[in-house]
């Protein structure tokens, strides 16, 4: 099967071209190919597609859609519809994501819940981090904007941690916005490997991030054992693990909302997780591969 990927670019790290480079590793293994140049039998198209039509089958891989109230969603989600409209199967990273987009764009004809996958060649090949200071290290990363709540993570960290705990956070974090504690640290970007390392180094991993759908971060994670710590809202808890802690908060509606204005969390609030997933990227790379090869 020769796969043209389209809305991808495989030489950034964002979340889904990262994760597309972890699918074009994995289906590679499993006889498929991405020579751009060859005959398509299949187009896997990341969010939406530039291309007004296609001359084989399309698949549609989704991350969610726009709804914050504070930005023109509708506009910002009408090509994404429109590529929703003419897929021949469309994959959702999750239950949550799947719920949400069929709220907006309806049902699909042909659709599936795939969730994201891990790395884990290239994660057993990877040092652990060398970082003795703390007893117990914690972790979190992302692209920090005001729904991923880093602050709450921050909270959590500081009245759920022993005195001899330390936190590091990965990401680019405007310096004058660091909030300065004794045992936080603010390690800026890391690479891929850089993240690796720090996740096998650390007991937990802090993701209070509202509403998200799917994130890399935490299949990652999990993959090198952290136990997650997340919120109920949105699309993480699906893949957190079903030793994560999941702090609960009041069920969403799924109608549009202020999504950079999130509510402060109840840390007394919480649950075990009734969630699993596959997070192995080999196993997940299969679940790909069956459902391409159904609209052939």
């Amino acid at each position: 099967m020769n796969i043209h990927l389209e809305n991808v670019n495989l030489g950034s790290s964002s979340g889904p071209n990262s994760f597309a480079n972890k699918l074009v590793k994995y289906l590679s293994k499993d006889g498929c190919t991405f020579n751009s140049q060859g005959v398509a039998d299949l187009h896997l198209c990341f969010i939406e597609a530039n291309k007004q039509s296609f001359n084989k089958p399309m698949i549609q891989r989704l991350d969610g859609i726009y709804f914050n109230l504070t930005q023109d969603y509708k506009s910002q989600n009408a090509n994404i519809k429109r590529t929703y409209d003419m897929a021949d199967g469309v994959v959702f990273q999750s239950e949550f994501n799947r719920q949400l987009i069929t709220k907006y764009f309806g049902e699909h004809k042909n659709s599936t819940v795939i969730h994201n996958g891990a790395d884990i060649e290239t994660i057993n090949e990877t040092p652990e981090l060398k970082f003795y200071r703390y007893e117990n290290l914690w972790s979190c990363a992302s692209s920090w904007r005001p729904h991923k709540r880093l602050d709450e993570n921050i909270r959590y960290f500081l009245e759920h941690s022993g005195e001899k705990d330390g936190l590091m956070v990965a990401g680019n974090i405007d310096p004058f916005k660091r909030k300065k504690y004794d045992r936080v640290h603010y390690v800026g970007e890391l690479n891929q490997k850089q993240l690796f390392a720090l996740y096998k180094k650390s007991k937990y991993f802090l993701h209070l991030a509202w509403l998200d759908h799917c994130p890399n971060v935490v299949v990652d994670a999990r993959a090198c054992d952290c136990q997650i710590i997340c919120s109920s809202a949105g699309g993480t808890k699906e893949i957190a693990g079903p030793n994560a802690i999941i702090v609960q908060e009041p069920e969403w509606d799924f109608e549009p909302i202020k999504l950079y204005e999130p509510p402060r969390m109840d840390f007394q609030n919480k649950t075990d997780n009734a969630h699993n997933s596959e997070y192995d990227m080999t196993e997940v790379s299969k679940m790909y591969k069956q459902f391409c090869g159904g609209v052939l």
